[in-house]
């Protein structure tokens, strides 16, 4: 074996078997950047001794056993003072050197609750002492076997950051003496979240290589599957944890169709479906099923899950569902708005509504600084200029493409692309050449006859609201022209992630246009101009209310059409919002707030919560945004630092604030139901320490209190918070309280703010 061979070979082992061999390290050594010098040093000698004696029938037994001597001779060198490594250097000094087994069964006794040393060192790479940035870069090193060029392109950053990242990493966990083990309760939770993204970038080098000459990694795929399963059995009702795994399974179903004969890539709408795996697929499907059982909002993990899901589902290319898949990028995009969501969300809306919508949104994203060297969005480009037969532009962009990837197999069918086009735009400039001298009336006629045939099958289409047959109406070019007014409506209309309610809303205000402006007018000649006439017509004299109403269901829809490419963006621009008058808020009656106190279905940090903003009378975002490090619980107050304000409360909430902390010491005081999703991580001044979970949002508290509070409200819809707090302004003024002591009480910056509930001296009632 040449040098040259053995480095091939041992390239090829460290990606397979690195994560293993630095945890094995980790364990007997307790230090992270020492373990992985030491796997190191076991490479190096693999180089040296592998050129003249071969490879070794299991060489990542090899190079852990080497390891190991090397570990073992550091321990003994050090002395380490902690119990299990002395224990573990005493009996391998004692007993006869019988080679690897013996340091197998000797480390093999000090495991824990989880006999995982891969888990184990995931867990500790994301521990808090690291930022979330710093625990992925340093976990796809380890676990992941992945030089810091490949970190980089994962995380769409320079080498030079990612190497200072890792750097700071494990000294930060040297300095920090972070135990090697699988953490429980509370720290299991707070790093979920990271060990989450982590496996998932794992399982993306192995489904897509970064570079090389393979498309796949299928041991690293198969790594992060069995991670993201063994997960799944510590945190059963994490739905996030099972989303992943739901995704994983199903993108993973679909490898031995992703290559051709020679290795070559085959795109998803290609692909043999009948090689895809069914057992992969049902496991995949019942993973996403727990995902759902599990409860809680909809994460990004579970999103794309559900995506996958709809390819899964579908026999055929034809079957599949996409306009259901462009709404699932809707919502991912809101939960995890990346320029790469985005990216994936354009490739949905062209398969869906037509390659001209997903050209316009791709545009959008061709300034990302994110994704200047991203090779899949000149990738994407190309293909749809392709699919618009602009050849000419499609070429340039597939060979930008090629020249970014750093994959062979992906380079290649690039480049093949790109030549295709070539040949297309040479064709199609021979034929217009051609075809000049050949243009008869006749031909114009039936060209003419031709177009009128489509144009009529479009509008059609485009009026019975079907989305396959205006997609194809955008694909021949004929969308600008032909989406008529009514047809564009009823597609909009018919998306699946409307709510029964919005539905009716919207149809209100574009049943109105179209009786205005004709349901068969073409969607490109409507103008703001046009609109505002309809408007000013229709409800000129209604309340502030119901013309913003309609002025927002407007704005939606030409937002949507817009992204399509089949209307102007400002067709609400002559359309200003109208001030909306606000109704004196009505006070919650004191004997049905008395009896909500009391009811044995409301949880403690609800019931705590409500009874804080009732006896402080503060605004409920000065509530939740307290934090307990700053509470004065005998006191009987918080401060609301970034007021400068000291909330007072009474026995009700003194009594139950203790138990809804616990022994909590740090972070805030109202925590959300579940941990935050990847793409949705809070700063830390909005995430406790002790659970992982952020601060309870405002949205989620208003909902709570609405729902619990429906049978309150004679209209059915619950009471809000605002009104909470009114109440109890009302109540205090009714028991005879100033407008200064409400001030003081409340927060409130001026007395004339509170002539609701006192009676407030006028300048002439004053004594000079």
């Amino acid at each position: 074996m040449t040098s040259l061979d053995a480095h091939r070979v041992v390239d090829a082992v460290w990606k397979m078997e690195s994560a293993r061999i630095v945890a094995g390290l980790v364990r007997m050594v307790g230090d992270v950047g020492l373990a992985e010098e030491l796997a190191q040093d076991a490479v190096l000698a693999a180089l040296e001794q592998w050129p003249e004696a071969g490879v070794p029938d299991n060489p990542g037994a090899w190079l852990m056993a080497v390891a190991k001597r090397r570990a073992v001779d550091h321990l003994r060198r050090e002395e380490r003072r902690d119990r299990g490594q002395e224990q573990l250097a005493h009996d391998l000094a004692t007993r006869p050197d019988d080679g690897e087994r013996d340091v197998d069964d000797v480390v093999n006794a000090l495991d824990g609750e989880v006999g995982d040393d891969v888990l184990r060192l995931m867990f500790v790479s994301c521990h808090p002492v690291l930022s979330t940035e710093a625990r992925v870069a340093l976990t796809l090193r380890l676990i992941g076997g992945l030089r810091t060029d490949e970190i980089a392109r994962a995380f769409l950053v320079s080498e030079s950051a990612v190497a200072q990242r890792i750097v700071r990493a494990k000294r930060a966990l040297a300095d920090a003496h972070v135990p090697f083990e699988v953490p429980s309760g509370p720290d299991r939770a707070a790093r979920l979240s990271s060990v989450l993204e982590v496996i998932y970038l794992v399982f993306n080098e192995g489904y897509a290589a970064t570079a090389g000459d393979e498309l796949m990694r299928p041991s690293l795929c198969l790594e992060a599957l069995r991670l993201g399963r063994v997960l799944a059995e510590l945190t059963p009702n994490e739905a996030e944890v099972h989303g992943l795994v739901a995704l994983m399974e199903l993108q993973q179903s679909r490898s031995a169709a992703r290559t051709g004969p020679s290795g070559e890539p085959v795109v998803l709408h290609e692909q043999n479906r009948g090689r895809w795996d069914p057992l992969l697929i049902r496991r995949g499907f019942a993973a996403l099923l727990r995902a759902r059982q599990a409860g809680g909002p909809l994460g990004p993990y579970v999103l794309q899950a559900a995506i996958a899901a709809c390819h899964a589902g579908a026999a055929t290319p034809e079957e599949t569902d996409w306009p259901q898949i462009a709404a699932l990028y809707e919502a991912l995009v809101r939960v995890l708005p990346t320029p790469v969501a985005q990216l994936n969300r354009a490739v949905a809306l062209a398969m869906a509504y037509g390659p001209r919508a997903g050209l316009t949104l791709v545009d959008t994203l061709t300034g990302e600084p994110a994704l200047k060297g991203y090779h899949l969005l000149p990738a994407v480009r190309g293909d749809l200029l392709a699919r618009l037969r602009r050849h000419d532009e499609a070429r340039t962009e597939f060979e930008r493409a090629a020249s970014l990837t750093r994959n062979s197999a992906e380079r290649a069918v690039l480049l093949r692309r790109a030549a295709t086009c070539a040949d297309e735009a040479g064709k199609a400039r021979e034929a217009g050449e051609t075809g000049k001298a050949r243009e008869t009336g006749k031909a114009r006629e039936t060209g003419k006859a031709r177009e009128t045939g489509k144009a009529r099958k479009t509008e059609k289409a485009a009026e019975t609201g079907k989305p396959r047959e205006a997609g194809e109406a955008a694909e021949a070019g004929l969308a600008d022209a032909h989406v008529t007014l009514g047809g564009a409506a009823g597609l909009f209309l018919a998306r699946p992630d409307l709510s029964a309610d919005t539905i009716r809303s919207y149809r209100q205000t574009l049943t109105r246009l179209c009786r205005h402006l004709g349901e068969k007018a073409p969607l490109r000649d409507v103008t703001s101009h046009r609109v505002a006439e309809v408007f000013a017509a229709a409800w000129g004299t209604a309340a502030g209310a119901t013309w913003n109403r309609h002025r927002a269901a407007l704005r939606s829809f030409a937002t949507w059409a817009a992204e399509r490419g089949w209307a102007h963006a400002d067709l609400a621009a002559s359309l200003d919002r109208r001030p909306e008058p606000r109704a004196r808020t009505r006070p919650i009656d004191r004997s049905r707030l008395e009896s909500l106190w009391k009811r044995p279905d409301i949880p403690l940090r609800e019931r705590t919560l409500w009874l804080l903003l009732y006896e402080s009378a503060a605004p409920a975002e000065w509530a939740l945004s307290l934090n307990v490090e700053d509470l004065d619980l005998p006191g009987m107050r918080g401060e609301v630092k970034a007021r400068g304000h000291w909330l007072r409360w009474q026995s009700g909430t003194a009594a139950l604030l203790p138990l809804l902390i616990g022994d909590r010491r740090r972070g805030p005081l109202f925590l959300a139901d579940r941990r935050p999703g990847p793409g949705r991580m809070p700063t830390a001044a909005h995430l406790c320490p002790h659970t992982g979970r952020g601060r309870l949002s405002y949205e989620r508290a208003e909902f709570l209190f609405k729902r619990a509070t429906a049978n309150l409200d004679p209209e059915g819809g619950g009471c809000t918070l605002h009104r909470l707090r009114h109440s109890r302004l009302a109540h205090l003024g009714e028991d005879g309280w100033s407008a200064p002591m409400l001030m003081s009480l409340s927060g409130h910056g001026s007395v004339r703010t509170l002539h609701g509930f006192v009676r407030v001296p006028r300048p002439a009632d004053t004594v000079a």
